[in-house]
């Protein structure tokens, strides 16, 4: 209940920012970008894994956005709306570069009773080799991840890079919470065949 209120309250901020904006405010626009550049810029560094890239992306988002206030007609959270944009923007961005970029994701480490879950576990830097195995096993990784379809690799990286919950993603991808959990679930799925060697 608590975070609801919270983001309750961070939508009535976005609203009155917005509006503020619409009529010419310039420190009204700075405070919506600040308010979201490190979320955004994260979730591009995320899905291109190059911080150059990651900023045309923040830069290309912003404009995207600011270009949009005035038709933006409150029918989502402005943060919905924002996250969609930038995944769009990434997408594109991925396949107009058309270089391979790996996503970098987190160590799935302790969370095996989640079907979502990879279960590769990196190894203790207490081990004299635990840098090379684990740079190996990261460098697999990155590869898998880079071979899903868009929309799967979309789902993967915005639920285990970026945290996002299950609903939230439905909304940025505008589709079924089902949906969202086959994409993941599929996602997952891919992978684990891909890393069966160095999974624990």
């Amino acid at each position: 209940m608590k975070i609801d209120s919270a983001r309750d309250r961070a939508d009535l901020e976005d609203r009155r920012l917005i509006l503020k904006a619409r009529g010419g405010d310039m420190r009204a626009v700075e405070e919506l970008v600040y308010r979201y550049d490190e979320k955004v810029l994260s979730m591009a560094m995320s899905f291109v894994g190059d911080m150059d890239d990651a900023k045309d992306i923040y830069q290309e988002v912003f404009i995207r956005v600011l270009k949009a206030l005035p038709k933006f007609e409150f029918r989502s959270r402005f943060s919905t709306y924002l996250y969609r944009i930038v995944t769009n923007v990434c997408i594109t961005h991925r396949t107009r570069d058309g270089k391979r970029r790996f996503v970098p994701i987190e160590d799935e480490q302790g969370e095996d009773h989640d079907p979502t879950k990879l279960g590769v576990t990196l190894h203790s830097p207490d081990r004299p080799d635990a840098a090379v195995i684990n740079h190996e096993i990261a460098s697999r990784i990155r590869a898998a991840v880079g071979t899903l379809s868009p929309r799967l690799r979309t789902v993967f990286v915005l639920r285990h890079h970026e945290g996002f919950k299950l609903r939230e993603i439905a909304g940025i991808m505008e589709c079924a919470e089902g949906t969202v959990k086959k994409y993941l679930f599929d996602a997952t799925r891919r992978m684990r065949s891909q890393l069966e060697d160095i999974r624990t």
